[in-house]
């Protein structure tokens, strides 16, 4: 299948309820509102292409930057490639849920991630922190140093509260994560969600708090620790 089948099948694909919800969290035009679910029978016809990726997420339609992601070879893309994809992710549902996901199998990911994370950038900020929630999520514990990630909760605590608006969420995410994902450092993790505590966050003008303790709690009490998932991506 080539860019103009592709983008024919999605447009098809497309529901006006789930484009309005796609707007309504930051999505602009173009783009048709396909339920992620909807892409996966295109995904078994096209498996991974690379080249083909690349020609749909330059379109700047949201969906097909989304399936973009779906199609990528994380490999095949280098740390430029991954800056081209971030500086067109002009939302966090492409931050965090494509770019960051599609970094997450890559052997570069912890490389671009901390330099995302020390950006100042709020979407390359989230994108990074997001990532590491991916690979906490996938990759074994033994792929990652406790040194590190210890620094990193250190940052958190010390950095979120100031942080931007939508790497409050990330960091807080990551916080989480630890927690759940990542055993060596569980009661660090707790430690930290504790010291953080509630965490204001603005969007539209509207204020809401998000807690990273009760969450954990949560995981906690339906025996979640250790939780790792097979993929990444769908």
């Amino acid at each position: 299948m080539n860019l103009d089948s592709v983008m024919q099948e999605l447009e098809a694909l497309g529901k006006e309820r789930l484009k309005k919800m796609y707007m309504a969290n930051g999505a602009h035009e173009p783009l048709f509102g396909v339920a992620t679910g909807e892409m996966k029978p295109l995904f078994r016809k096209i498996k991974l292409n690379q080249p083909l990726a690349e020609e749909l997420y330059a379109t700047g339609n949201y969906d097909a930057m989304y399936f973009a992601g779906i199609i990528a070879e994380p490999n095949a893309m280098t740390a430029a490639d991954y800056e081209r994809w971030i500086e067109g992710a002009y939302f966090y549902m492409l931050s965090d849920y494509v770019v960051a996901v599609t970094l997450a199998e890559a052997n570069i990911a912890q490389e671009v991630s901390d330099r995302w994370i020390a950006s100042g950038d709020e979407l390359r900020m989230s994108a990074g922190w997001s990532c590491y929630c991916w690979l906490l999520g996938n990759r074994p514990d033994s792929a990652f140093s406790a040194d590190k990630l210890t620094g990193m909760l250190d940052l958190a605590k010390a950095t979120i509260h100031d942080a931007p608006e939508r790497a409050k969420y990330s960091m807080n995410n990551f916080i989480y994560t630890t927690a759940v994902s990542y055993v060596p450092l569980h009661d660090k993790a707790v430690e930290t969600a504790a010291a953080v505590g509630p965490v204001e966050v603005r969007k539209d003008k509207k204020k809401s708090v998000i807690v990273a303790s009760e969450r954990i709690e949560k995981s906690i009490a339906r025996g979640e620790i250790g939780f790792k998932r097979k993929h990444v991506r769908c």
